[in-house]
């Protein structure tokens, strides 16, 4: 079996692995009456394959966790909330926004951090049938309104914080007619008032009135979410999701933990509790759809943190035993690099996934090696609701520069530049997907969804390669890949490779204006605490494992992690001034000037 994977280090499957082929287990696991059975539907005229047994609506979901009873589902710093006080504190809320005028189609906004509150607003409002619009609560006061605007919310949630952002645009939103903030210090002017106003405070959901949702018919192709993109370019689009996109993860999540068993010989594991400790934010399709789904169908618990800090993660894994985590590849390098890993008591640790960006095929040993655990990693975005690809356990530590094989219930191509072309395994196209978790389209921009939604596949943008197996590599986002002098370089190649050096922790290529070349390529690093490299030492590195011309130019040293949005992706854009400043060599933590030689 082909490994892709840089010679150094590779992990070395055992005797026997794998028992099953992918198809092999795909045939066992979806066969007529076992759990991932699929069928095909229609759905907005195209037929898909689709998992019957998936939760049909959100509604669905809220009651199957309202099923695990006095079971811990959220801890917030000292707060605890069980799955029987979030059902109480959703049934009371969802009959509260009926009383405020929310209905079936309505969008209701939601803008806070990961707090308790996250979780019921979420269902409350979808369990009603209104449209749940996750709003980034990173974004400035002028991208809150957009938002607001642009979905036509009619009633905003969110905490003190974002409020105070958005409150002096209020005026400026028409269609806003309530605001319900939690946790404010003081006293709220219209249209807001104190969501503790109607359902309590967290640690008193368990003390609310036991209730019924209201009686509200959904099906699994009705409206559900607006989730907006991350717009790295150009202003963020809503994509528009159903009931039956987001549940799909449900399954799709499980699914890969049987395969792998599978794949290493053993029967698919029962079901056990677990804890999570949740770093993405939850406005973020990873978060709330490939996560949180799972996590209430299955009865997980969620440990949530207000900002990151890998000491303050440390004490909570040590706390809670907490058995998976993870976010972005930078968060897995600060778990293993950070120097005081090693006063904490991390053993709980099964798992530590990530997604968003690419990852070195170093961080996928070193997790296995250093944790005993099994890294995990997917490929998706916010038109398909998360998950595409899911790569985890040993496939992923035999193919680490993958981001795995599409979930049954998906299709995927390699498209040529014509758009129509499919291209054979092996060659590089741009990625096409087609399933139920693929999005309706943008809201209210019939053109955009014109473009990149065509007859039930969605244009993903980004640039790979499938192999035999059809196992993915992600090789770019077509607009960052480098045509120097009419090669292409992929920034995603370089990078991984960059990665893969033992001082470098975070590396971004970008493309430099050339006169007669047109462009060519450059490199941020940030660098491990206690590495240090040198621009020629970097240049080299890259030189062993590429071509010449792949070979940075330039390679800058930045001080701390690159900047990043909160979906994981490096903001390209603000590395430029550094560049500016090359320096020749770097040590963690510092800048050097160049050497006046």
């Amino acid at each position: 079996m082909e490994t892709t994977a840089l010679d150094k280090g590779r992990w070395t499957p055992p005797a026997g692995w794998p028992a099953m082929s992918r198809q092999q287990c795909r045939e066992m696991l979806t066969a007529p009456g076992q759990r991932f059975e699929m069928e095909e539907v229609e759905i907005r005229g195209v037929r898909l394959r689709t998992w019957k047994n998936a939760p049909p609506s959100l509604r669905a979901i809220a009651l199957a966790g309202r099923a695990h009873g006095d079971s811990e589902f959220v801890v917030y710093e000292d707060e605890r909330i069980t799955f029987d006080g979030w059902f109480r504190a959703v049934a009371t809320l969802a009959h509260h926004l009926q009383e405020l005028g929310v209905a079936k189609g309505d969008r209701v906004a939601l803008a806070m951090r990961n707090l308790p509150e996250w979780p019921v607003a979420f269902f409350a409002a979808t369990s009603i049938g209104a449209i749940i619009v996750p709003l980034n609560a990173w974004w400035t006061s002028a991208e809150l309104s957009y938002g607001l605007s642009d979905s036509g919310a009619k009633l905003l949630i969110c905490d003190e914080e974002r409020w105070e952002r958005i409150a002096p645009h209020a005026g400026e939103l028409p269609d806003l007619k309530h605001a319900l903030v939690s946790r404010a210090a003081g006293p709220l002017a219209s249209p807001a008032s104190a969501l503790e106003d109607l359902i309590g405070k967290p640690p008193d959901y368990a003390a609310l009135p036991s209730r019924e949702l209201p009686d509200v018919a959904i099906e699994p192709d009705d409206d559900a979410t607006i989730f907006y993109t991350s717009g790295t370019t150009g202003m963020p689009k809503g994509a528009l999701g159903t009931h039956r996109n987001i549940t799909t993860n449900v399954l799709s999540g499980a699914y890969a933990v049987a395969c792998a068993a599978l794949r290493r010989g053993e029967a698919p594991p029962e079901p056990v509790k677990k804890t999570g400790l949740v770093v993405i934010p939850l406005f973020h399709v990873t978060a709330c759809s490939a996560s949180l789904m799972g996590t209430i169908v299955a009865g997980n618990r969620a440990v949530y943190m207000y900002r990151w800090d890998p000491e303050k993660a440390f004490a909570i894994i040590e706390r809670e035993k907490v058995n998976a985590t993870g976010g972005v590849p930078t968060i897995a390098w600060q778990l293993l690099d950070h120097p005081a890993r090693d006063n904490f008591d991390l053993s709980s640790i099964e798992s530590i996934a990530y997604g968003g960006a690419p990852a070195a095929p170093d961080l996928v040993r070193r997790i296995h090696a250093e944790f005993g655990a099994l890294p995990s990693n997917g490929y998706g975005m916010t038109e398909t609701m998360a998950t595409v690809t899911s790569h985890s356990s040993e496939d992923y530590l035999n193919r680490p520069d993958s981001c795995g094989h599409p979930v049954a219930v998906v299709d995927l191509k390699i498209t040529g530049e014509d758009g129509e072309t499919e291209l054979p395994p092996g060659e590089v196209g741009e990625i096409w997907v087609r399933g139920p978790q693929v999005v309706k389209g943008y809201w209210n921009k019939p053109e955009a969804t014109a473009e990149c939604f065509i007859d039930g596949w969605v244009r993903t943008g980004d640039l790979g390669r499938v192999d035999e197996e059809g196992f993915l590599f992600i090789v770019d986002r077509a607009k960052d890949m480098i045509i120097r002098g009419g090669e292409n370089i992929y920034s995603c190649e370089v990078e991984n490779v960059l990665y893969d050096h033992p001082a470098v922790s975070d590396a971004a290529l970008i493309g430099l204006p050339h006169p007669t070349l047109g462009e060519e390529p450059a490199a941020v690093v940030y660098l491990a605490p206690g590495k240090s490299a040198t621009e020629a030492e970097l240049q080299a590195w890259v030189g062993e494992h590429l071509a010449r011309f792949k070979v940075p130019v330039r390679i800058a040293f930045s001080p701390e992690t690159l900047p990043r949005n909160a979906n994981g992706k490096i903001l390209k854009g603000e590395l430029q001034h550094l560049l500016d400043g090359a320096t020749e060599k770097g040590t963690a933590g510092e800048v050097r000037p160049p050497s006046s030689g």
